[in-house]
């Protein structure tokens, strides 16, 4: 088995197609068909992705997102927008989704973007520390938990995985294209801006003046840099 998937759709035919899909790729697949119903799930039961869309009755998925994210669950979440409006996609990645795709989509495009986001992390050296710790913040890349004064920084899977990057990578300039190669597995640059939102929502996070960050700086031109 390849992993435990929870598909949040309303609408019973695609449920079922891609559900389907999904067990031929060799996925275990739970399902809900509203917004309710998935969070339950979503916070019950162990789940190594979920699937969410954003028109969903009961429960939006973008309340549905940010209610799990709120829990501390770090799961990857993958909306499915069929209004392919940018602010949507934006709004959806700052409260904690980790990747989107517009309905209608490429079975084999979504396919791919689950593999992805699925993907193991490389394996990391042995010398690699396991604590990182900068300013008031404390990361343990081991546990997966970050802390800012003591409290949890609630941040999904795809903000830690790319706060290790950052932090296995401190002092080199990183370009948008090799983020989004390392981190989500892309070689397109069309999602490029996804790196933008995922830099802006750790800063939030981390920084005490998000505006003029210390940690995660801008390099004009080339990409970000990690400084602590």
């Amino acid at each position: 088995m390849r992993g435990n998937v929870l598909f949040v759709e309303d609408e019973e035919a695609l449920r079922m197609t891609v559900g389907d899909r999904l067990r031929k790729e060799g996925y275990a697949v739970e399902s809900a068909a509203n917004g309710e119903e998935g969070f339950v799930k979503a916070t019950q039961l162990p789940f190594d992705l979920i699937i969410l869309d954003v028109m969903l009755p009961k429960k939006s998925g973008f309340d549905v997102c940010r209610d799990i994210r709120e829990a501390g669950l770090i799961t990857p979440i993958l909306m499915l927008t069929a209004r392919g409006q940018t602010s949507d996609k934006v709004n959806g990645l700052k409260i904690g989704a980790d990747d989107y795709v517009t309905k209608p989509f490429n079975m084999q495009e979504l396919m791919a973007r689950v593999e992805a986001l699925l993907r193991r992390a490389p394996i990391r050296p042995a010398a690699q520390a396991a604590v990182s710790e900068f300013g008031s913040i404390h990361v343990d890349l081991t546990g997966t938990e970050a802390t800012r004064d003591g409290k949890t920084v609630n941040l999904s899977a795809r903000e830690f995985q790319l706060l290790r990057y950052f932090i296995e990578h401190r002092g080199a300039t990183l370009s948008r294209d090799e983020l989004l190669k390392q981190v989500w597995g892309y070689s397109a640059d069309m999602y490029t801006r996804t790196v933008d939102v995922h830099v802006a929502s750790l800063r939030q996070k981390l920084e005490d003046d998000p505006k003029q960050p210390q940690f995660i700086v801008t390099v004009q031109g080339l990409g970000y840099k990690f400084k602590a």
